[in-house]
């Protein structure tokens, strides 16, 4: 089952584990999903979707019904929205996920994996970043994901539930929405971009980041399906284990889209404040993945953008 199946990356999965002839369960209430996203699957005779929401207990217990392994996708992205709107954030996030390993419980759910985050380091300043040294958290977002980290390790503790959490580090790639208020930045500098509009970066340029293309995400999920007992009840960073500066990224995006159309080599970038709640750096030890889970991830950054360049050029 794949909570969030509509959105970016759990669409991506919905369609890997399709390719591989699983009997997929998605759900999704299109907070931020699209209906789009799994309409390719709608004819598959192994794909089953409910339209339901994680904050109802209900739906959950509906959808983890017979399902043998849960990879939790759904959540309310994005520290903004966080600070804008923590109560929200919270509920899906914190009372969701809740739901989800109550559920899983109590319909015997053998595995329960989950979109843990990079914004759990909060403020350490130590790179990179190891699983077991964090600071505390630095926007409402970041709280609701550590909590989920706590509630999986009780539930493993308490009620023997398998669980793995991914600490995914700025993911990207095809189907991440240019467009809304907290669109991700990539395809929104994407957009702007193609647009022939000048992108913002949210100060001078320097914070770095270590993005982290879909498919290596994907790879990490299918392997803690099938990781042994060894690998279970604890947290992973996925990443590809390097950093770019936005500035990096910015000059690579503009390099790759020029091939489509030379006249945005030339367009200028504006730079604005910082933004509250933004971690500096972020840069990942992989060793932990790669030492347990055999994650061996494929896609750096300059090869994930020229992917992800190609899919946007062709679908925007």
């Amino acid at each position: 089952m794949v909570t969030g199946g509509a959105g970016f990356i759990g669409s991506n999965l919905c369609e890997e584990l399709l390719k591989r002839d699983n009997h997929v369960v998605c759900m999704d209430n299109f907070a931020t999903g699209k209906r789009e996203n799994t309409t390719p699957f709608l004819e598959n005779k192994n794909f089953t979707f409910i339209e339901g929401d994680i904050r109802n207990l209900d739906d959950c217990l509906k959808a983890t019904k017979e399902v043998d392994y849960v990879l939790h996708q759904a959540a309310l992205g994005s520290v903004p929205r966080s600070i804008k709107d923590p109560i929200t954030s919270n509920d899906v996030n914190v009372g969701g996920f809740l739901n989800m390993l109550v559920a899983s419980r109590d319909n015997n759910v053998k595995r329960f994996i989950y979109a843990a985050s990079s914004s759990t380091y909060g403020d350490s300043e130590s790179l990179p970043k190891v699983e077991d040294v964090i600071g505390k958290p630095l926007s409402p977002y970041a709280v609701t994901k550590y909590v989920n980290e706590l509630y999986a390790d009780v539930f493993s503790k308490t009620y023997g539930l398998e669980t793995i959490g991914l600490r995914y580090f700025n993911v990207f790639g095809r189907r991440q929405d240019p467009n809304g208020a907290y669109a991700a930045v990539i395809p929104k500098f994407v957009s702007q971009l193609m647009q022939l509009n000048s992108p913002k970066i949210n100060g001078d340029g320097n914070y770095s980041r270590d993005f982290t293309y879909i498919d290596n995400v994907i790879q990490a999920n299918l392997l803690s399906i099938v990781a042994d007992k060894k690998a279970i009840n604890t947290v992973y960073n996925v990443a590809y284990g390097d950093r770019n500066t936005l500035n990096d990224l910015m000059n690579y995006l503009k390099e790759f889209l020029s091939d489509y159309n030379p006249k945005i080599k030339e367009i200028q970038v504006i730079y604005g404040e910082k933004r509250q709640g933004d971690i500096p750096h972020s840069h990942a030890s992989i060793d932990k993945a790669k030492k347990l889970l055999n994650y061996n991830p494929k896609f750096s950054l300059q090869n994930g953008l020229k992917e992800s360049v190609k899919w946007y050029w062709d679908n925007l």
